[in-house]
C-alpha cells in the first residue's frame, strides 16, 4: 500500500513538472525572440544573495574595535596623568614664584648689621624654614657665581671688567634664580665678566 501511495506521488509530481515546463515554454519562446531584438533587449535580473559574514572576519573586526577602543583610552589615561602633573607644577612654580621676593627680604636681613643676637638668630631659622620647605616643592636655587653665562638661566643686566673671572663667566649675583626639577621659575640676574 504504501508503494501505490509513493508511485502516485511521484506521478503527481512528475505531471506537475511537466505542466510547469509546458508553461515555461511560451515564455522561453518570447525572451528568444526579445533577445535577437536588440533595441528592445532588457538584462536579465540579477538576485542578490545576501550571505552571512563569516563568523572570523565579525570576530576580528570586534577585536579590532577592542584595541582601537583600548588604545585610544590608554592615551587618555596618559595625557590627563601628564596634564595633572603639568597643572601641580604650574601652581607650584606660580606659588613659589609670589614667596621669592618674601625670601629675598629675607636673605638681605640676614646680610645687614644686627647688634641683637637673639632676633639675628630667630631670622635665621626662619629663613632656614622657608628654604627647607621649598626644598620639599622641588624648588632648588641655581648655581650661577663663577659658571659660564647661560640667556637660559642667567639675565645679564651688565658687563664687568673682572680680573678674578674669565671672559662670559657670571661675575656678580644680584638676586638668586630658581628652578623646579628642569623648569626656571625666576632667572638669576648677573653680571657677565668682559
Amino acid at each position: 500500500m504504501k508503494k501505490e501511495q509513493d508511485l502516485t506521488e511521484e506521478t503527481t509530481a512528475g505531471q506537475e513538472l511537466e505542466e510547469a515546463a509546458k508553461a515555461a515554454e511560451p515564455e522561453v519562446a518570447q525572451e528568444a525572440e526579445s533577445a535577437s531584438q536588440p533595441e528592445q533587449a532588457e538584462q536579465p535580473e540579477i538576485k542578490q544573495t545576501r550571505m552571512e559574514p563569516d563568523p572570523a572576519e565579525q570576530l576580528a573586526a570586534e577585536k579590532d574595535k577592542y584595541l582601537r577602543l583600548y588604545a585610544e583610552y590608554d592615551n587618555y589615561r596618559k595625557r590627563t596623568a601628564k596634564e595633572k602633573t603639568e597643572t601641580y607644577s604650574h601652581a607650584t612654580a606660580a606659588a613659589v614664584e609670589t614667596l621669592l621676593p618674601a625670601l629675598d627680604s629675607f636673605s638681605l636681613a640676614l646680610e645687614a648689621a644686627c647688634t641683637d643676637e637673639a632676633y639675628k638668630t630667630g631670622m635665621e631659622k626662619i629663613y632656614t624654614q622657608l628654604n627647607e620647605a621649598l626644598k620639599k616643592l622641588g624648588v632648588r636655587e641655581m648655581e650661577a657665581l663663577g659658571t659660564p653665562f647661560d640667556p637660559n638661566f642667567h639675565h645679564a643686566i651688565k658687563q664687568a671688567a673682572d680680573t678674578e673671572y674669565e671672559e662670559g663667566m657670571v661675575c656678580q649675583v644680584f638676586q638668586k634664580g630658581y628652578l623646579i626639577g628642569d623648569r626656571v621659575i625666576r632667572h638669576a640676574m648677573v653680571a657677565v665678566a668682559q
